[in-house]
């Protein structure tokens, strides 16, 4: 069985701060099953987009979540992203983590 969204979040952002890191919920979704896209700022700026993987790259671990990266351009095409997305699901979250490794704080599906 999967965590709830609100609990993963929850989850994801104290790691973050445990290890002295930032992370802010931009969005909140649903809070049993919403989607949730995280973005990723670097240390020197740059910006990437994970977002909930296919079910056919998640594999066997249903209980986990898994994220793949996106394209995300720069602020204005994320908030374009986020607003076309809002029209096909509006309960899905969104947070902001800076980390120059999300590998260490999100699993990366392969493909």
């Amino acid at each position: 069985m999967r965590i709830t969204s609100d609990l993963y979040v929850s989850q994801l952002l104290r790691r973050l701060f445990s290890d002295g890191g930032f992370a802010a919920v931009e969005r909140r979704g649903a809070e049993a099953a919403g989607a949730i896209f995280v973005v990723v700022r670097g240390r020197g700026g740059a910006v990437q987009l994970y977002g909930p993987a296919v079910q056919s790259m998640s594999g066997e671990r249903e209980e986990g979540r898994r994220f793949m990266r996106e394209a995300a351009g720069d602020d204005a095409a994320l908030s374009a992203r986020f607003e076309r997305e809002a029209r096909f699901d509006p309960d899905f979250w969104v947070v902001e983590i800076e980390t120059d490794a999300p590998e260490r704080y999100i699993e990366i599906a392969e493909g």
